[in-house]
């Protein structure tokens, strides 16, 4: 059983494109059992589906539909697991060169040149105050970076620092003429509507549909269900 797990959206667009994103899984995998859960916002909340599956006896895997390993990971999501006899949970979806290679694509959807080295990218994260979550969030922009001449940095919605619009601010005075914001966010919702109001010339689209976030999301799993390769092991 997989469980996805989301942070819970109002938006209605954002919950289609979740539910699409579990379906996508489940097609690329025939016969795998998938439930949704989420952290916040809307129900199920995931305590409350794994105590179920867990009093059924049935064991699940939790895999974070998170971009990052923040709170949500290490606490909401590492809560609900540890009591539960054979339910685990499963590492967040980013970072991951795939996601970097989606974000690329929104950007060269929204006009932006990969080989301009005068196109500045912001990577806009929803935000966290765990260090470990903005670890990855600069992972990933570290990652975009290899397949951008200009400069890309991170800005976050809440939590840490700098905001979004600060680090659109100062990518133009590093001298960016023109200021992308890559959404790096899966679905729309309340922080991609706040990047309208960010400063930059184009705001990308989030990174939902695409299949090769199923395929990462089946990876995550994978990696629970079958352990680490006996040269993982070695490391």
């Amino acid at each position: 059983m997989l469980i996805a797990c989301a942070h819970g959206t109002r938006n209605p667009t954002g919950r289609r494109l979740i539910a699409e994103l579990a379906l996508a899984a489940k097609q690329l995998r025939p016969g795998l059992v998938t439930t949704a859960a989420f952290v916040d916002v809307q129900p199920p909340t995931v305590v409350d589906v794994v105590a179920a599956l867990s009093a059924e006896g049935r064991p699940a895997v939790v895999v974070p539909l998170l971009l990052s390993g923040g709170y949500h990971v290490h606490v909401d999501i590492a809560q609900a697991v540890a009591g539960a006899d054979g339910t685990v949970a499963a590492r967040p979806l980013g970072p991951d060169p795939r996601l970097a290679a989606v974000l690329l694509d929104r950007l060269v959807e929204a006009g932006a040149d990969p080989e301009d080295p005068l196109t500045a990218v912001v990577l806009a994260a929803a935000g966290s105050s765990d260090p470990r979550s903005v670890a990855d969030v600069e992972n990933t922009a570290d990652l975009l970076q290899r397949s951008w001449a200009g400069a890309v940095t991170t800005g976050y919605g809440s939590a840490a620092q700098p905001p979004v619009p600060e680090a659109v601010a100062a990518a133009r005075r590093a001298g960016a003429e023109r200021v992308v914001v890559a959404s790096y966010l899966l679905a729309p919702g309340h922080f991609h509507d706040k990047l309208a109001g960010a400063g930059a010339d184009v705001v990308t689209a989030p990174l939902l549909p695409d299949e090769r976030i199923a395929a990462v999301l089946l990876d995550r799993y994978d990696a629970v269900v079958e352990g680490p390769r006996p040269d993982q092991d070695q490391a």
